[in-house]
């Protein structure tokens, strides 16, 4: 089952965001293109469903989380269907109905600062917060897709992060179900959102992320607790329980 349910998006600067994807972007993409001031989250839950920036091969533009597939027939079909499309598995993300349309062409790029997770041990969960060294954003890979509302005209423009087999870090951390979100190297942004890219070489790219690039560290309790305010910026801090030692 994938994985990747909360992450933590601290840019609010548009045109930061933009520098930082530069490479990949359209070399006369207008400042004025940009969406600014975006929504800060310490701590996010996609089931909650926040707009996220989403990086594409045109562009940069805010979708909801939890992807509605193109063909869905009415907005109650719509609504349940999205907490069940916050993860797209990469091992069976182009034989699935919801999302083989959107792997072919309608990919994209979502720069995050980090993300949580949870470990089990002697029965009790205890919250992770996981990041990349030396690097303050980097790319989950996402597909997306649009979905109009017959009934009135509403339109929702939606994605899913993949997820794919876990490293040995994320294996001690995701003990149980051993998943972790597709991390794209740098190197690979371009051909990830390149519309024309070949299946194959997209299924390359489905891997996971070497793990010695990769930092994480055990967090608060608190960050479990639903009812608990968790966007704040002290949510991330590294809290030490003995009983886990270091990952």
């Amino acid at each position: 089952m994938p994985m990747c349910y909360n992450i933590q998006y601290i840019e609010k600067r548009g045109k930061k965001y933009a520098e930082r994807y530069k490479t990949v972007l359209p070399k006369n993409l207008n400042a004025n293109d940009l969406p600014e001031n975006l929504p800060v989250y310490y701590f996010v839950s996609g089931f909650s469903h926040p707009l996220l920036p989403l990086v594409m091969h045109s562009g940069i533009f805010l979708y909801e989380w939890g992807l509605i597939p193109f063909w869905m027939k009415d907005a109650q079909s719509a609504m349940e269907i999205k907490s069940k499309t916050l993860n797209a598995k990469g091992e069976t993300v182009f034989e699935k109905p919801s999302y083989k349309r959107c792997i072919a062409s309608q990919r994209a790029l979502l720069g995050i600062n980090g993300f949580y997770e949870w470990r089990e041990y002697n029965q009790k969960k205890y919250p992770y917060f996981i990041h990349l060294q030396n690097t303050e954003l980097f790319s989950l890979a996402c597909i997306y897709d649009t979905w109009v509302d017959h009934a009135s005209g509403e339109i929702k423009k939606t994605f899913s992060i993949l997820t794919t087999a876990a490293n040995p870090l994320m294996e001690k951390i995701h003990n149980v179900k051993k998943r972790m979100p597709l991390i794209l190297k740098a190197e690979d942004e371009a051909e990830w959102i390149d519309p024309h890219s070949s299946s194959d070489k997209i299924k390359a790219l489905i891997k996971p992320y070497p793990n010695q690039d990769m930092q994480a560290y055990s967090i608060s309790l608190s960050a479990s607790q639903p009812k608990f305010n968790r966007n704040i910026p002290e949510i991330n801090q590294k809290v030490f329980f003995p009983e886990l030692g270091e990952v």
